[in-house]
Formats: structure tokens, C-alpha cells, sequence
């Protein structure tokens, strides 16, 4: 856990399993407290895909776009993130079979 700030009160922001909190998150989840409250009932793995989702992106423009995503979405009830195969950082446990096969094809269309 981090710790944040709301109206001068220090408060804890629950992290994911394999990436750190991101000050910009953090800093959404501070100034919000509906969002704080979605975001600290979703389980540890959820919120590293939203973490993974958020960071994972290679252009400042589509990581401003996750984020103001993450912030919606997650304060309407969502629990992941859209479309997403999960977080392949993870060192607790092999990706799937079927995780490998979409890695895979799309390390290929890359070439």
C-alpha cells in the first residue's frame, strides 16, 4: 500500500501484485473518493491489470486515454480492463497455453 492524500488527510491506496501504483493513478485515486472506494474493493489481481493496462502503453496519448478510461470505467463498477489478455509481468505464475498463442501471433504480425 501507498500512501495518498485527501483534503490533507493521508490515506492508503492498495497497489497490484506485480507493478508499482503510478503517481498519475495514485493522484486520481487521491482526488477521488468514490473512485478510491471501487478501487480498493477490487482484488489484488484486478488491479494490476488495470495497473499492467494504464503502463503498458507506448504512446503518451493512448496512456492519458487508459487513464481517464481507468477512472470512468472503474468508478461505473467495472472490475478489468476491457479487452486486455492480463498482465504478462506477473512472476508468481506462467502465462496460460492460450496467453502464449495470442503473445505469440502478435509478436508475429509485428515482424
Amino acid at each position: 500500500m501507498r500512501c495518498g492524500t485527501m483534503r490533507g488527510m493521508a490515506i492508503k491506496i492498495s497497489g497490484g501484485t506485480a507493478h508499482p501504483l503510478p503517481s498519475d493513478m495514485r493522484q486520481k485515486l487521491g482526488a477521488d473518493k468514490k473512485l478510491l472506494g471501487a478501487w480498493e474493493s477490487l482484488t489484488p489481481l484486478a488491479r494490476n491489470e488495470w495497473v499492467c493496462w494504464v503502463v503498458s502503453c507506448k504512446k503518451e496519448e493512448t496512456h492519458l486515454a487508459h487513464l481517464k478510461r481507468f477512472s470512468v470505467e472503474v468508478n461505473q463498477g467495472k472490475r478489468r480492463p476491457c479487452c486486455f489478455i492480463g498482465c504478462i509481468h506477473r512472476t508468481d505464475k506462467k502465462p496460460s497455453a492460450s496467453i502464449r498463442g495470442i503473445i505469440a501471433s502478435r509478436s508475429k504480425s509485428k515482424r
